[in-house]
């Protein structure tokens, strides 16, 4: 699996507190390991992320991402309220 993180998912990792930077290191780990660990909470998202998947990051922060084949690309990452508004 290839898993790359996008420009707009990178800004917005950059401008996240340092726990959620650190939380999303271990979860990115546990992700390779297993997508469908329960801890990740993977999920299909609906409207405007149709197609897309989420993974808890920690209890409100979420990333988003889409699969093609069996690359991964994170494209954002935001609290639950910041991401589906």
């Amino acid at each position: 699996m290839q898993v790359d993180l996008k420009k707009g998912f990178i800004k917005q990792y950059r401008r996240a507190p340092a726990e959620v930077e650190e939380r999303f290191q271990s979860r990115l780990q546990l992700f390779k390991k297993n997508r469908f660990n329960p801890v990740l909470n993977n999920h299909g998202l609906t409207g405007k992320y149709a197609g897309y998947r989420s993974i808890n990051v920690t209890g409100d922060w979420r990333a988003i991402f889409m699969e093609i084949g069996e690359d991964v690309y994170f494209v954002a990452l935001g609290t639950h309220s910041q991401l589906y508004e």
